[in-house]
């Protein structure tokens, strides 16, 4: 335990020097006089985030809004389309392991921004696809790409913002999946009849560039960065320090129970969220024989609504840890009360009136976002800093594989019965067994023992 330590106070000391250092390029004054964002520049850089996870899903949603269009025009069949979806899901499981590992290697601000390019230029090669297998690999390419979103992300709030806050503040860019959802159902269908559907593709891709440009002027990690005041860095790194300041390999994060009670969470939840993603507007064709020009409004009413759960479900943990819960009681209340909300989605595909479908859907969706919220700052409850990307890229490859497998489930029950009940039964109950589940790996939410230490 004495080197270990050691190495607790030799890192407390670089903090300290660090802050000094940091100090010297920081106004004097902690705040007054100053607008709020200029006294909280880490909400700015959960703003940044935001944007991001929003281009993220407007490049990924497309597909799904385009689903009735394409099929017409290319002839595809169900099980067509699960395999685009496949392609998308089997790219962003390799992507997300490999992605975490990049992103602690070479730092958020270049991960990130190579990530968004990337993304990007896939999401615009749609655009030349003119068969099957060209959307298979156009998908794939954008799987590797958006891969890197979340854990940069997370990685980045674990970076910015103590932990009592990143619950909320994972709410906060979370939200900005919501947004593009929401965005998407209005802006594809105008652009696809005024312009044509590959116009679709290039201008929803082109938006990721502009963040680019942003993002590289913009961010900094909190100790290098001359815009923060010392108060505010006082904020950030109120946390103790992390043990070691060496990468952990991820041979030695897979065998702990915490990175598999993360990982099953997202194996088990996020498929449901793909369901919704590039299905829903099926769904409504099918079962209410809404087309392009009628399906934006339910799928905006859905959207805009999950952007409460979003914010809502990592408030609600906060707020639980403020009136002196403890972490593990703070994020497993919310997350059941979240898995209990999505219970009703299974009557969705039995009720015979459009809105009726809308509310439940939007429900379900809801509580997904709240979930999510919550289930992503486990990783930074339970792991360093330092292995945040890397758990999170774990769970995420996890997630994927979850996605392909219900991409080609979804598209074999709609091929043989033509109906959604038996898919949204699953959907249903996926949330309450993955709280099980996460609860007997990490009873309390206990520290990884990294290198035979608990770290914090």
């Amino acid at each position: 335990m004495k080197p270990i330590s050691r190495n607790i106070a030799t890192d407390a000391a670089i903090n300290k020097i660090s802050v000094e250092q940091n100090a010297a390029n920081q106004p004097v004054e902690t705040g007054g006089g100053l607008s709020w964002l200029a006294r909280n520049y880490r909400w700015q850089i959960c703003g940044l985030l935001f944007f991001a996870s929003t281009i993220n899903y407007i490049d990924r949603q497309v597909i799904g809004i385009l689903k009735p269009t394409l099929q017409t025009e290319f002839g595809w069949s169900e099980s067509d389309y699960g395999w685009i979806v496949f392609a998308f899901q089997a790219a962003y499981a390799v992507g997300m392991i490999t992605a975490g590992r990049v992103i602690d290697r070479i730092g958020t601000r270049l991960g990130f921004a190579l990530a968004v390019a990337f993304w990007s230029v896939a999401g615009m090669g749609h655009a030349l696809a003119s068969s099957l297998a060209g959307f298979i690999a156009a998908r794939f390419a954008l799987g590797l790409g958006e891969a890197g979103n979340f854990p940069a992300a997370i990685k980045t709030t674990a970076e910015w913002f103590p932990k009592k806050e990143r619950a909320l503040a994972t709410g906060i860019f979370n939200s900005g999946t919501n947004i593009g959802a929401l965005l998407t159902p209005i802006a594809v269908p105008l652009l696809t009849i005024n312009y044509g559907w590959q116009t679709a593709f290039i201008a929803t891709g082109a938006l990721g560039f502009i963040w680019v440009a942003a993002w590289w002027f913009l961010y900094r990690r909190p100790e290098e960065h001359r815009k923060l005041l010392k108060a505010e860095l006082a904020i950030i790194q109120s946390d103790p320090p992390d043990a070691l300041a060496t990468a952990i390999p991820l041979t030695k994060l897979v065998p702990y129970r915490q990175t598999w009670a993360f990982a099953i969470g997202k194996f088990l939840t996020n498929p449901i969220w793909w369901l919704y993603l590039f299905w829903l507007p099926n769904f409504f064709n099918k079962k209410f024989t809404l087309d392009l020009k009628t399906v934006g409004l339910p799928l905006v009413v859905i959207y805009l609504s999950t952007s409460v759960g979003s914010i809502g479900g990592g408030f609600l943990s906060s707020f639980f840890i403020k009136r002196g819960w403890t972490i593990n009681a703070a994020r497993k209340t919310a997350m059941l009360i979240c898995a209990l909300c999505v219970v009703p989605v299974a009557f969705a595909p039995q009720v015979s009136n459009l809105w009726t479908a809308v509310a439940i859907l939007s429900l379900a969706t809801v509580a997904h976002q709240g979930w999510s919220a919550n289930l992503f700052t486990l990783a930074s409850d339970m792991f360093p800093r330092r292995a945040v990307g890397s758990v999170v890229g774990i769970g995420g490859m996890a997630g994927a594989i979850g996605g392909m497998l219900i991409a080609v489930v979804v598209g074999s029950i709609l091929q043989a019965t033509g109906s959604y009940i038996l898919i949204f039964i699953i959907a249903s109950t996926a949330y309450l067994i993955a709280l099980t589940i996460i609860h007997l790996l990490a009873p309390r939410l206990e520290a990884a023992p990294v290198d035979g230490a608990a770290v914090t």
